[in-house]
This record gives structure tokens, C-alpha cells and sequence, in this order.
């Protein structure tokens, strides 16, 4: 009876060693898929975060596909993967290569005209599995690998919004002009009034939320969604207020600012009289200077520089985001110069959108004579319009808003 009952005893403690290390498996399971999980939510975040980017710059303009891989690498970057680290675990983050457009059969495609979709697809490699590949050593398992990689992929592209984001401006249509262009002419430099007495063939600061707040037009200048056709609008003129982030558009900014707080576009070239003496027809050169990332006008790198070469007063403005292929033009730029502008009727209710270009920055010191103009593009309505813009897709008539579709 003796020996049976040590005979007895060593299997139980057998029993229990080979129970522990299945609990131990077991919780290297939960603890390992758990960590991947959390990757894998992360990394689909960022690939959502980047398609949508990057689909917003497909405009159809000869620069899209670089300003969409970049706005995609920046938006990507932006959402912090494995466990929210800054450094994404020392591991490649989101690059060029992790981008395609697409054509309208989802094949790749580097012709603008063709494109329809793009893909941003990224691999997180060699994640530490920890207690996973404990496991190898139960007799009969599988070896496991101490690493696995971890991979999300998201397919964007543009469609008609129901609401948007507009800027806090509103144009009027020209005497008798009608939809699409009401009476402007693609190419045709617009006054921008600071008043807010305003006609016919001209632009005036509108609130989207319909109140006649100045501070609510500068906190709508910073971001405001959900502008439809039919809304009434506010006609608050201008304060000093604006000022700072209009000119952040430009990459101009005062000593409590920069790039990496309030975006710039991809370049700052200013459209005066002393710089562009045709007077019209900006565009086409503003999309150049975007692909170089050029600052307010070629060779110039200093707020006094940009005020001689344009004839803009920027007196408390005191830096200018860097340019070029290695600039914070290029590290922050994003789409903040074609805008989209509700076109209202006499009552101030919204009856369609327009594509307009911002010109020029904001004189300073601020005063109620610091007009400024924009250029009309076109309808913000149409596909190939630069104006892409943020805004509730689902609608059959609005601009162009970036959705998932993958």
C-alpha cells in the first residue's frame, strides 16, 4: 500500500506541472493576442486616418498623388501604434511605399486622370509574441515564433457630401449669374470685404452657425462641419481675431505659433499686384510652388523679405515656416488654401458652393480697410475640383468629401 500511494503522489505533482504550464499557455494566449489586438485596432486607425488623407488631396490637379502620399504619411504618423508608443516600438512607421492610387478596377495607377481610390496598407514586423512561444516547449506543440507581424490596409476615395466644412465667408452670385459658376469666371480675382456690407460679385465673412459673433467667426475660421444648402448664415464682418489663423495658412505666424500647432499649406507664395501683375489665373502657379513646398514668393525665408517682395504689412508676424523638400512646409502642409465658400442668395441662405483660392494673408496691424481677394476656382461641387473638402458623405450634390470604402 506503501508504494502505491508514492507512486500515487508523484503523478499528482506530474499532473499539476503539466496543468501549470497550460494555464501558463493559456495565459500567454491571452496576454500575447491581447497586446496584438490592441496593435492591430492602433494600425487600422492609422491606415484609416492615412487613406482619408490622402484621398482628400485627389483632386485631379498634376500634384495630387505627392501632396495625398504626403498628407497620407503625416496623417498615419500621427496615431501612435503598440500601445500608443511615440516611437511606434522603434519599428518603420507609415512611408511612401505603404501608399497606392487606385483606378477605378482598384489597380494601380500613377496617371491622375485614372485615379479613383487610394490604398494605404502597413505591416507593424517583428511584434514580441512574450509568453506565446513558451508554448514550443509542451512535448508534441508547435514551435512558435517569439515575433509576429502584425498588418492593417484601408481604401478611401471621394463622394458627395451632404453637409460640409466650409470657411466662414459667403460669396454672392453676380446680377443674374446662375449655377454653376453664377457669373464668375474661373480664374477671376474676388474682393474679400472686412465689412459686412456686401453685393453682388463679392465676398463677405459669414457665420455658419448664423449668429453675427466676430468670436464665432474666428473659432469657425479654426474648423467647423456640418454647413448644408438651405442654412442661414451670419454676417458678423471681421475682427482682428482672424488674423492668426488666416495667416497660418500661409505659414506666416507670431512668436506663440508655428507650423506644428497651426498647419500651413504646402506653400505660403502670396498673389498681390507687385507679385502677380496679371491680376488672374493664379492657380496654375500656386500648384507648382506646392510640389517645390516654396515659402511667400521664391528665395524669400523672412517675414520683412515677404513684406517688400509683396507689399503686405505684417507687422506683428514674426517667422515663416521653412520650405522645401526637407521644410515644415512640407512636414505640416496640408490642403488649407483651397476652401470651399457657401454661395448665398439675398436672404444669406446657402444655395450652393464654390472653390475659391486664398490670395493673400491678412495686413497687420488689423483695420477695417484690410480687404483682401480670392480667386475663383470653379464649382466646389464637381469631380476634379481642388476643393476637397471634411464634411458627412452620403449626399448626391455636395463637394467632394474623403470616405472609407474598404
Amino acid at each position: 500500500m506503501i508504494k502505491t500511494r508514492r507512486k500515487q503522489g508523484g503523478a499528482v505533482i506530474v499532473t499539476v506541472a503539466l496543468a501549470l504550464l497550460l494555464l501558463l499557455g493559456f495565459m500567454g494566449l491571452a496576454l500575447d493576442f491581447g497586446h496584438l489586438f490592441v496593435i492591430r485596432t492602433e494600425l487600422q486607425t492609422s491606415m484609416d486616418s492615412c487613406a482619408l488623407a490622402a484621398a482628400q488631396e485627389m483632386d485631379g490637379q498634376p500634384d495630387s498623388l505627392t501632396r495625398g502620399t504626403n498628407a497620407g504619411i503625416t496623417a498615419g504618423n500621427l496615431n501612435a501604434v503598440d500601445m500608443q508608443s511615440a516611437s511606434w516600438s522603434g519599428k518603420a512607421r507609415v512611408s511612401a511605399a505603404d501608399i497606392a492610387f487606385l483606378d477605378q478596377n482598384y489597380v494601380a495607377t500613377a496617371t491622375v486622370a485614372d485615379v479613383r481610390f487610394v490604398r494605404c496598407r502597413h505591416t507593424q514586423a517583428g511584434t514580441a509574441t512574450r509568453l506565446l512561444h513558451t508554448l514550443s516547449v509542451l512535448p508534441g506543440s508547435p514551435a512558435y515564433a517569439g515575433t509576429m507581424n502584425v498588418s492593417a490596409s484601408a481604401i478611401a476615395t471621394l463622394a458627395p457630401s451632404q453637409s460640409t466644412c466650409p470657411v466662414p465667408l459667403a460669396l454672392r452670385p453676380k446680377l443674374n449669374g446662375t449655377k454653376p459658376d453664377y457669373g464668375f469666371t474661373p480664374g477671376e480675382w474676388v474682393t474679400l470685404l472686412s465689412t459686412s456690407a456686401f453685393t453682388n460679385g463679392q465676398i463677405g465673412w459669414a457665420n455658419l452657425d448664423g449668429s453675427s459673433n466676430a468670436a464665432e467667426t474666428a473659432a469657425e475660421l479654426g474648423g467647423h462641419c456640418g454647413t448644408r444648402v438651405g442654412d442661414q448664415l451670419g454676417t458678423p464682418g471681421v475682427q482682428s481675431s482672424v488674423i492668426d489663423n488666416w495667416n497660418a495658412r500661409f505659414g506666416i505666424y507670431k512668436n506663440n505659433s508655428g507650423p506644428n500647432i497651426d498647419h500651413p499649406d504646402f506653400t505660403g507664395a502670396v498673389y498681390t499686384d507687385k507679385t502677380w501683375t496679371l491680376g488672374r489665373n493664379a492657380l496654375g502657379d500656386f500648384l507648382q510652388k506646392r510640389q517645390s513646398f516654396e515659402t511667400c514668393w521664391t528665395g524669400i525665408s523672412t517675414v520683412a523679405a515677404c513684406e517688400t517682395k509683396t507689399g503686405i504689412s505684417l507687422n506683428s508676424f514674426k517667422t515663416l515656416a521653412t520650405p522645401g523638400s526637407n521644410g515644415e512646409l512640407r512636414q505640416y502642409g496640408a490642403n488649407r488654401r483651397l476652401v470651399a465658400v457657401p454661395v448665398v442668395d439675398g436672404a444669406m441662405k446657402v444655395v450652393d458652393f464654390a472653390c475659391m483660392l486664398l490670395l493673400q494673408p491678412i495686413p497687420s496691424p488689423f483695420s477695417n480697410s484690410n480687404d483682401v481677394k480670392l480667386e475663383y476656382v470653379g464649382s466646389a461641387s464637381v469631380r476634379g475640383s481642388p476643393c476637397t473638402t471634411n464634411g458627412l458623405p452620403g449626399g448626391t450634390a455636395g463637394p467632394l468629401v474623403p470616405v472609407l470604402v474598404r
